[in-house]
């Protein structure tokens, strides 16, 4: 299916890893030019050297969501290499894995800054470019967490439920022009959870990451019996930022397994 991307140009933050770089190479091979940005420099360099191959066609830049002036200058650079911007992926973020006792009040302030400004601050950055497309589309990538909240997961789910009704009302104030739509996921294949493999190593024992993933998706009794992949990920967002999904704004797509329990 032609997701009639070709020509397009998108930006993706936190593209250098998991869903992100996924994200970049599905919007690539559908035709896009891609412009991502993260904060590690060496990583930016890197996921470039890789994706050389696309010529220019492919933008890296060294930003962090959070700084207003970097937003600004990765917007400027973008538009000085492409001259517009069709599509806004919303993917750099993290978890902060704590329950209310042990969330200090400089966590909660960082936990909630991080989700709240780093949605408003590329969006202020690129908002100008946008508007100036035919077919704009933004999609915030966000979690389950934002409509179920885990107790372990506390600032994290609180921040998350506040920011997904700032997309909503993005979508509600960029209408016509921008189409703002959000994913929440579940248990996806990315970084975090090989991380938390080693830990659980450390914790119990040796066990193969494929068993452990097996495991992971019986302990969440995730209705599909296995976890989410990236590439899975990656083909809703091209879905949901293409002229296709063109009467479908200030919606939220679940991917999950099967995993939320919210109706």
């Amino acid at each position: 299916m032609d997701l009639l991307l070709g020509g397009r140009i998108a930006v993706v933050t936190g593209g250098t890893s998991g869903i992100g770089r996924a994200v970049v190479d599905r919007l690539l091979a559908e035709g896009a030019s891609v412009a991502f940005c993260a904060r590690d420099g060496a990583r930016v360099a890197e996921v470039a050297h890789e994706l050389r191959a696309h010529g220019e066609r492919v933008l890296g830049g060294v930003a962090d969501i959070l700084d207003e002036r970097a937003m600004a200058a990765f917007a400027a650079e973008t538009s000085a290499r492409f001259g517009k911007v069709d599509v806004l992926v919303h993917n750099a973020g993290r978890s902060l894995l704590a329950g209310l006792d042990a969330t200090t009040d400089e966590a909660w302030t960082d936990e909630l800054a991080l989700k709240f400004f780093g949605l408003l601050r590329p969006t202020r950055a690129f908002l100008p470019l946008l508007r100036a497309s035919d077919a704009a589309s933004m999609v915030y990538v966000s979690s389950l967490l934002a409509k179920q909240p885990e107790s372990r997961l506390v600032a994290t789910s609180a921040a998350r439920a506040g920011a997904l009704n700032l997309a909503k009302s993005f979508a509600q104030d960029f209408a016509p022009s921008i189409r703002v739509n959000t994913l929440l996921l579940g248990v996806i294949d990315t970084g975090q959870w090989q991380r938390r493999w080693h830990e659980r190593i450390e914790q119990r024992g040796p066990i193969a990451y494929d068993d452990y993933v097996v495991e992971l998706a019986h302990e969440r009794a995730i209705p599909l019996a296995r976890i989410g992949k990236p590439e899975e990920v990656a083909a809703a967002i091209a879905f949901l930022a293409s002229p296709l999904s063109g009467f479908t704004t200030g919606a939220t797509l679940e991917i999950s397994g099967g995993y939320s329990r919210y109706v």
